[in-house]
C-alpha cells in the first residue's frame, strides 16, 4: 500500500513538474501604465496566458528601447506600437500581427493657472518618446488650439504617463498628454485642467502585438499562443465592464469609479477581433508617411500580417 501511495505521489510530482516546464516565457514590452495596456493586464489577471502554457513577463520601457530589444531578440514582443510601426516603415525587421487600440485616447492636461491655449505659449510639455503617439496627439491638440508646438512649446522626454503627472504636480512640466485613467486622476485629485482630447478624431494604432520576423519564423507556436491569450482578453474586455474595470483599478492603483469611467470612455477605441479595417490601415499608414516625409505610402503587407490573428479568431469563434 505504501509503495502504491509513494508511486501516486511521485506521478503527481512528475506531472506538476512537466506542467510547469511546459510554460514558456514570453517577454512583452509596454510603454505606459495606462488603458492602452489593459488587455495584457487582463490576460495575466484572468489566467489567459497560463491557459496557453505561457509565462508572461511584462517590461515597462519606452518605445525606442522596446524596438531595439525586439530587433536584438532580448524580448519576444512589443505591445505598444506607434513608434514601432514607423520603424517598420523605415525597414526594421518587425511585423504587426494584431491591432487592439485603434484610436488615440489622450487628454491635453495643464496646470490650474493655464486655463486656455493662449496661456500655453512658452511652456514645457512632457512626452514619453520623441516621435511617439503621445507627442503626435499633443501636437495635434495644440495645433487645433492655435499653438505652433514646434516654435511655441518646449517638449522634453520624461517617464511614462503617471510619472509625467508627478512632474507636472511638482512644477518642472506645465503640459502633459495623459491617457486614462491618469488624466481623470489629474482632474479629480489634483484639479488640473483637461483642455482638449483626441478620442476618435483620427485613426492611430496604439496597442496590439508586434514581433520580430525572426521570432515569427523561429517560434511561431509561442507567438500564436500569445495572440490567443490577448484575443481572449479582448473578448473579456468587451463583454465584462465591471470586471475589466476591477482589473484596471488593481493594476493601476486607481479607484473603481475612475476605472469604470476609463473603461466606458475607452471601449469604443478597441477593435473586437484584433484586425482593423483596410481603410483604417490605409489612414494610419498615410499619417505615418506624412510624419516621416515620405513621397509615397508603404504597402500594408510590408507592415502588417494578420494571418495568425485570423487563425486565432477562427479557433476561438471571434468574429
Amino acid at each position: 500500500m505504501r509503495v502504491k501511495q509513494f508511486l501516486s505521489v511521485l506521478l503527481l510530482l512528475v506531472s506538476a513538474a512537466s506542467s510547469a516546464a511546459a510554460d514558456e516565457r514570453i517577454r512583452i514590452t509596454y510603454a505606459s501604465r495606462s488603458i492602452s495596456s489593459i488587455l495584457a493586464f487582463i490576460a495575466i489577471d484572468k489566467g489567459f496566458f497560463k491557459e496557453e502554457a505561457l509565462e508572461p513577463q511584462l517590461i515597462l520601457t519606452r518605445g525606442t528601447t522596446a524596438i531595439a530589444a525586439a530587433v536584438n531578440g532580448d524580448v519576444e514582443a512589443i505591445h505598444i506600437m506607434g513608434t514601432a510601426i514607423r520603424g517598420i516603415i523605415q525597414g526594421l525587421p518587425l511585423k504587426v500581427l494584431a491591432v487592439n487600440q485603434k484610436f488615440p485616447l489622450f487628454w491635453l492636461v495643464t496646470r490650474p493657472e493655464l486655463k486656455n491655449f493662449g496661456d500655453l505659449r512658452g511652456k514645457t510639455m512632457a512626452t514619453t518618446t520623441f516621435g511617439g503617439s503621445q507627442q503626435l496627439a499633443g501636437y495635434h491638440m495644440l495645433r487645433k488650439g492655435g499653438i505652433d508646438p514646434v516654435k511655441e512649446i518646449t517638449t522634453i522626454v520624461s517617464g511614462d504617463v503617471p510619472a509625467q503627472l508627478q512632474a507636472q504636480i511638482a512644477g518642472p512640466v506645465h503640459i502633459t498628454v495623459l491617457s486614462p485613467p491618469t488624466s481623470f486622476v489629474a482632474r479629480d485629485r489634483y484639479k488640473l485642467n483637461l483642455l482638449a482630447s483626441t478620442s476618435d478624431e483620427y485613426v492611430n494604432f496604439i496597442s496590439g502585438l508586434i514581433v520580430s520576423e525572426k521570432a515569427l519564423r523561429d517560434r511561431p507556436a509561442v507567438v500564436k499562443r500569445a495572440l490567443r491569450a490577448l484575443a481572449k482578453a479582448n473578448r473579456f474586455f468587451h463583454a465584462n465592464e465591471n470586471a475589466s474595470a476591477e482589473v484596471l483599478a488593481k493594476q493601476l492603483n486607481v479607484s473603481q469609479p475612475i476605472a469604470l469611467e476609463t473603461y466606458r470612455y475607452s471601449r469604443p477605441a478597441y477593435t473586437r477581433n484584433g484586425i482593423p479595417s483596410e481603410s483604417e490601415v490605409a489612414e494610419h499608414l498615410k499619417s505615418d508617411a506624412q510624419f516621416l516625409k515620405l513621397t509615397e505610402t508603404v504597402k500594408s503587407a510590408a507592415v502588417f500580417d494578420f494571418s495568425l490573428q485570423r487563425e486565432v479568431n477562427n479557433e476561438l469563434g471571434i468574429k
